[in-house]
């Protein structure tokens, strides 16, 4: 009888010894972004953090979770993984920003059918970097292989991210009390986008590499540059632009403009009997975008349900308050837009 031949885990498709080569150069990831607060170590079951109470008053936590969808298939195609970790903590950042957070620590999760270790290493720096630029702590994550789950090739991302902000502080411009919360009259300005941010993906990569058939090295007509450096924009953070402008209290919301984009995502902010309208022509939509809708033969309704249309955050304040935020942008050559206005009316938006 012929001896059974002995099975490792590497034969049923994971590589421990990979994992483990990752995992020593994103120990040193992890530490670069350490913050005071910061309790536990890399490679701890848990991460811990401790929030420093001196200073605060009534602190309340905001969380949120995201990934960067099928954008990292662009990356994959590209063989550029070095940026969708930024653009994942730029996305999280937003997303508790827009209650007024500020970040104070960050989790990971990577996932594959087979990690490769320089691909891991790649995805974390991004992610570290994001981080130390906004002094949130990568306290830990998590790495998968997972055969049988994903395609051979095949990368998953995503996040979890913790901050913090003062209960008399918070945005909260459905539901905030009276004199605080979105009403008619408020103007509606929109900073611009770097491009699709991190939605969209799935319309726009068939657009792009099934109906015009193109590859991530290929140009198309009035991309400045080439498909892989267009849709691997990165996503922007507005967190150092409005920061001031929120802790003086001059915004009554703001609206993270991602999946579902302007359509979906401006009337999160909008109390009942409150009405978006949004006039169209006031911002430049970008270049890719206008490729999409051409050669995709995509509605304009789509269009802007699908993707933020040059518009990657929307603040909602005063006309008098507006002016202020203007001004400070414009102090920072930023660009910013009077894209519309709120009005008393079914809780919506009206594009005209």
């Amino acid at each position: 009888m012929s001896e059974r031949k002995e099975l490792t885990y590497r034969d049923a498709g994971v590589d421990i010894d990979a994992q483990d080569r990752a995992l020593a150069r994103i120990g040193e990831l992890v530490r670069s972004t350490a913050i005071p607060g910061v309790m536990s170590q890399p490679g701890s079951f848990g991460g811990m953090f401790s929030l420093p109470l001196e200073g605060w008053r009534e602190p309340v936590l905001v969380a949120s979770v995201d990934g960067v969808g099928t954008k990292i298939k662009v990356a994959a195609a590209a063989g550029r993984y070095n940026t969708v970790g930024r653009d994942l903590v730029n996305h999280c950042v937003n997303d508790i920003f827009v209650q007024g957070a500020r970040p104070l620590f960050f989790l990971d999760y990577v996932a594959a059918e087979r990690l490769r270790p320089e691909v891991v290493v790649a995805l974390v720096e991004g992610i570290a970097r994001g981080c130390r630029e906004h002094g949130c702590a990568l306290i830990g994550g998590e790495t998968a292989e997972m055969p049988g789950v994903y395609l051979q090739g095949e990368y998953d991302l995503a996040g979890t991210i913790v901050g913090v902000v003062e209960r008399d502080a918070m945005i909260n411009g459905r539901h905030g009390p009276p004199g605080r919360r979105v009403e008619p009259g408020d103007v509606l300005l929109g900073l611009r986008s770097s491009g699709l941010h991190t939605n969209g993906y799935s319309l726009a990569r068939k657009v792009f590499f099934e109906t015009m058939g193109l590859g991530v090295n290929d140009r198309a007509q009035g991309l400045d540059g080439t498909v892989g450096d267009v849709l691997l924009a990165e996503h922007r953070s507005y967190f150092s632009l409005l920061e001031e402008p929120a802790r003086s209290g001059w915004i009554r919301g703001m609206a993270h403009i991602t999946g579902g984009g302007i359509t979906d995502n401006l009337p999160r902010i909008l109390p009942d009997g409150c009405r978006g309208r949004v006039v169209r022509g006031r911002w430049p939509v970008p270049a890719v975008f206008q490729v999409i809708a051409r050669e995709g033969n995509v509605a304009e309704s789509e269009m802007y349900r699908a993707f933020n249309m040059g518009i990657g955050m929307i603040v909602a304040a005063r006309p008098e308050l507006a002016d202020r935020i203007d001004r400070h942008l414009a102090s920072h050559e930023e660009p910013c837009y009077r894209m519309g206005e709120v009005v008393a009316g079914e809780r919506g938006v009206e594009f005209s």
